[in-house]
Parts: structure tokens; sequence; C-alpha cells
């Protein structure tokens, strides 16, 4: 019997662990596959030791493995891969396929624009957009979210479109927000390049707080969430991975 597992990151936020639960739940229920469990990979549970657990006791003979996640990271080449190993090992009959992240996809820069569009009430000549990834020790994570700021400028037709980073990769965020603040720009917008509320939407936040005590105007827009295109992206991805 078919089962999909879904992989998401986990959260010390119980906020965060509700939006991505609730955000799954819609996302089941667009997916006609008798057994669906959701998992996360850290700070949540279950594990995915125990998910995969839970589809065999149910019955499930073929699991397909999705991970919840945007690019291709460290999560997604070492950490799944390496439980997914050690399941194929305790569990020697069930067949075990592995999904893609969402990736690149113009769907969701189109998500980002609206974001724009829904909180920047003025979009002044001037502005300058701070397009933030979370960062990866992984190259292609820079590639990646530089195509994506790439595609925004486009579709915004925005001059000022910059691409940092929480973390692992440069230009780091705090210090692209420093200098655009004593920048002439009258106007930051930072759009964050996240699934989910959590720990970096709260940690994009204060340094917003922090860093800007200034006269420009800065505008911290909602992350990528329960966007419809978000339940489609991911639908697909289930779609791939069940072979």
């Amino acid at each position: 019997m078919q089962a999909v597992l879904y992989v998401s990151h986990g959260s010390r936020y119980a906020d965060a662990t509700a939006e991505a639960i609730s955000f799954l739940e819609t996302v089941k229920e667009q997916v006609d596959i008798p057994l669906q469990e959701i998992c996360f990979l850290e700070l949540a549970t279950p594990d995915m030791k125990q998910g995969i657990a839970n589809l065999v006791t149910q019955g499930a003979t073929r699991i397909a493995i999705v991970p919840v996640l945007l690019l291709q990271a460290g999560h997604y080449y070492h950490d799944i891969p390496q439980v997914i190993e050690q399941q194929k090992a305790l569990y020697p009959a069930i067949s075990f396929t592995y999904g893609q992240p969402l990736g690149v996809q113009d769907r969701l820069t189109q998500i980002l624009a609206e974001r724009m569009n829904q909180a920047v009430v003025t979009m002044k000549s001037d502005m300058k957009v701070l397009l933030v990834g979370r960062g990866s020790s992984n190259p292609q994570t820079v590639i990646d979210i530089e195509t994506i700021a790439n595609r925004l400028k486009k579709i915004t037709g925005v001059a000022h479109v910059e691409a940092c980073y929480l973390a692992a990769c440069t230009p780091a965020f705090e210090g692209k927000l420093r200098a655009a603040v004593t920048e002439e720009n009258s106007q930051i917008v930072i759009v964050p390049y996240i699934w989910f509320t959590g720990f970096l939407m709260r940690h994009i936040q204060q340094r917003i707080t922090e860093i800007g005590r200034s006269k420009r105007e800065i505008i911290l827009c909602h992350h990528l969430g329960k966007h419809p295109a978000m339940q489609e992206a991911l639908k697909d991805r289930v779609i791939e991975a069940i072979v």
C-alpha cells in the first residue's frame, strides 16, 4: 500500500509547528493516497523514524519521503537520506522513494511579489528590497537565491533587489540591513524566502527593531506560508515522488 511521509524542518516555537501541520493537513486532503503522515527533522515530534514506523504499522509497503523544504541543502543531501538508509535496513520489505524540495519556481517568486504588494501601501521609486534566504554551506543555495532575486526584480520592476542570508552564506542579512539604512533609499522592504514562521522570522524582526531606528521606512513582508501556490507546489512534489 502506498504511503507518503512529509518531512518538515521543525521548530522550537509552537506556533511554527502548528502552522506547518495546518499547511500539511491541507495538502493531505488534496492528495488521494490512503496513508499519509507528518514528521519533523528536529525540535518537534514525531521524528522521521516514528513517522515511518507509524506508516508501517498501518500497512504501508511503499513510502514516498517528501521533504518539506524550499531548496536543496544539508538536510536534503545528508540528514534525510541518512535516516532513509537506516530505515531501509530496518524494513527491507518496504520500498522507499525520495522526493525533491520545491526548488526555484516562477509561481513561488510570484508569491513574493504578492507579499510585497500586501505589505507596502505605496512603493517608492527609490525603494530597496532585501530578499532574505536561510543560507546553507551548499553553493547551490546562493545560485538559487540570486536567481529568485533576479526574477523578483523582473516581476516587480523594482530597480534595487538584493539577496542576503541569515547563516552560512554572504552577504549576511544584518550587514545588508545596516548598509541599507545608511544609504539614500527612503524605503527598505524585507522579503523573507521562508516557508513558515518561527525562529528565523523572529530573528529578522529583532534585527529590524535593533538596527532600524532611523528615518528610513522599513517594511517586513509576510513569509511564504499557506499560499495556495505553495500547496500546489508541494502536491506536485508528492505526485512526482510516487513511482
